[in-house]
């Protein structure tokens, strides 16, 4: 842990989680929660489905993908994760521990796991610090909610091009700017809004040909209003 501190406590204290916690008093809170690193591969699976979720993952460097598997192998991307974003939580959380989905290092990635049953049980050494840590907790689980909402929003859509469009609406949104990058490849694209990736394609060309966007690999810029 010793190296953790050395390496990541100043970044730490930047991310939501930790907001409002000096990095002095992190490092007593952290040992006090029992909280561990663990290191990923490209493509390595860190949660699998129906595995019993213990802890909440932060992710300190690289990039994590929530997919949801069937029966026969086919994915589907929800989230794709940055670094200081938070996973895990609805399970660890929750009642029924077991995970629903698949989490996946999509980059190699570093992640700092922190029991959840430790959170919430507070000490004298960091009690105060405990009590940031959860109030903390609960606000980047709110937002999280958001994000899957804007997913259900996008999924809601009857057609690609108005799939794309809501997605390449909500990045313009979130980045307040109408020239923008998003953070996914095509391949993951495609996932993210359940489509052909051929058909993804040809309907990103089409709308570009048309005249709505202008992109160039990932950065993309919306030219007048979707129809």
């Amino acid at each position: 842990m010793q190296k953790l501190y050395k390496e990541y406590l100043s970044e730490l204290k930047t991310m939501k989680l930790f907001y409002g916690i000096q990095e002095s008093e992190m490092t007593a809170m952290l040992g006090c929660i029992g909280a561990y690193l663990k290191e990923y591969k490209k493509n390595q699976y860190i949660i699998t489905l129906e595995e019993n979720v213990e802890a909440v993952g932060i992710l300190l460097s690289g990039k994590v993908d929530m997919i949801k598997e069937d029966l026969w192998g086919n994915k589907t991307l929800l989230v794709s994760m940055q670094k200081g974003e938070l996973f895990g939580e609805s399970f660890s959380c929750g009642i029924v521990k077991n995970a629903t989905v698949s989490f996946v290092a999509d980059t190699a990635s570093k992640i700092l796991f922190l029991p959840f049953s430790r959170i919430l049980r507070t000490c004298n050494m960091s009690c105060k610090f405990h009590h940031r840590l959860i109030e903390n907790m609960v606000t980047v689980i709110a937002e999280k909610n958001v994000v899957l909402m804007d997913k259900v929003d996008i999924l809601s859509k009857k057609t690609l091009r108005e799939k794309i469009a809501t997605y390449l609406l909500q990045e313009a949104s979130k980045q307040q700017s109408l020239y923008f990058d998003i953070p996914l490849g095509r391949v993951q694209l495609a996932e993210y809004l359940c489509a052909d990736r051929s058909a993804l394609t040809r309907e990103l060309n089409v709308m570009k040909t048309e005249g709505y966007i202008d992109f160039d690999k990932n950065t993309f810029r919306l030219l007048k209003k979707f129809e």
